[in-house]
């Protein structure tokens, strides 16, 4: 690093709610970064997507299915990958986020009873399936819905 080399943080010299048009002096005056004429250039340019009377895309794209707006997103998780937890552990959301076994857990978190199980494990999750929890507890640990 030398004086020479210094210079200001890549987009730290104009915030996005820098002034156009306002002279020559400020770097963006006259056409104010729009160009000289043309329908882009004038007040009251269309709107994004309109594409000069053509049909646009999004309306000739057919419309398919219906999307419910109150559904929810649930994390499904296997018993099987609750085999990496020690004895006696109390797993839930933030301790299979701190494993890496989950990212997000969006709306909720699963556990199914898909795959092999022999830990006596604490696990608290939003739903189990009537399986998961049957293995769970057979083995002297917990299902707790929270």
């Amino acid at each position: 690093m030398e004086l020479s080399n210094l210079r200001p943080a890549e987009g730290s010299k104009h915030s996005s709610n820098f002034r156009r048009g306002r002279g020559h002096g400020s770097g963006n005056g006259k056409t104010a970064g729009k160009g000289h004429k043309g329908q882009k250039a004038r007040s009251g340019a269309p709107r994004p997507g309109f594409e000069g009377g053509q049909m646009p895309l999004y309306r000739r794209i057919p419309k398919r299915g219906f999307t419910n707006r109150n559904t929810k997103e649930i994390v499904a998780i296997n018993i099987s990958t609750l085999e990496r937890f020690e004895n006696g552990t109390t797993v839930d959301v933030n301790t299979l986020i701190e494993a890496g076994i989950i990212k997000n857990p969006r709306d909720g978190v699963k556990i199914l009873g898909n795959g092999e199980f022999t830990k006596k494990l604490n696990v608290k999750a939003d739903a189990f399936s009537a399986s998961a929890k049957e293995k769970i507890e057979a083995l002297g640990g917990t299902a707790e819905v929270m």
